[in-house]
């Protein structure tokens, strides 16, 4: 949740974040960490305060993101078993939104567990593939979210909203596109760091 006046840049900050993690998260792996944690951080201290409070809410964002990037940083080696962790949840509320339903506590604790341990074992290849598929993901929030300020937004739709309130799960309701465009740029991100980002990385 941030003010209204700062979605158009936010929405950059996830566009561009979201390119580097899927075409290079491999390779700027520490980058990448930096970049998921400050994001998930600013909207989890934003969220704490009050929408009437502007100036405050930034002031959380930008502590709450300086917070979520240090602890993602400095938890380096536990960042793949995060990411693997994190692929998992998503993957169980993708799997029962889709079934109209909500998940378990217990099914997404499942789920990142297995997800945790998978990352563990394969982890070369669970940092590219949830690097890749996880900057799909959020270029396509930022995308769509300058895409419907450039259609939707106006000067007084603005002036009548004092919050942008970020659904970082789903994007853009009922929009079946989202789905196959997160599959093909995920994939294509995924043939990017293979052949050529991360190619000789070890």
């Amino acid at each position: 949740m941030l003010p209204a006046s700062f979605q158009l840049p936010a929405a950059i900050v996830l566009l561009v974040g979201g390119v580097i993690s899927c075409f290079a998260g491999y390779r700027v792996f520490r980058i990448v960490l930096g970049i998921y944690g400050f994001i998930l951080g600013a909207l989890l201290a934003s969220s704490a305060i009050g929408t009437d409070q502007g100036f405050w809410m930034i002031v959380a964002a930008f502590v709450g993101g300086l917070i979520g990037a240090l602890i993602l940083i400095l938890a380096y080696f536990a960042g793949v078993a995060l990411l693997g962790a994190g692929i998992g949840a998503f993957l169980a509320n993708v799997i029962w939104a889709s079934l109209g339903r909500e998940p378990h506590v217990f099914i997404v604790i499942l789920f990142a567990v297995s997800g945790a341990l998978a990352a563990l074992a394969l982890q070369r290849y669970v940092i590219i593939g949830s690097t890749a598929f996880g900057g799909a993901w959020t270029a396509i929030v930022g995308g769509a979210t300058l895409a419907g300020k450039r259609v939707a937004a106006d000067a007084q739709t603005l002036a009548n909203s004092d919050v942008w309130l970020a659904y970082p799960l789903n994007p853009a309701p009922g929009q079946r596109w989202v789905l196959f465009a997160w599959l093909a740029l995920g994939f294509a991100g995924v043939i990017v760091q293979l052949t050529v980002t991360a190619k000789n990385k070890k």
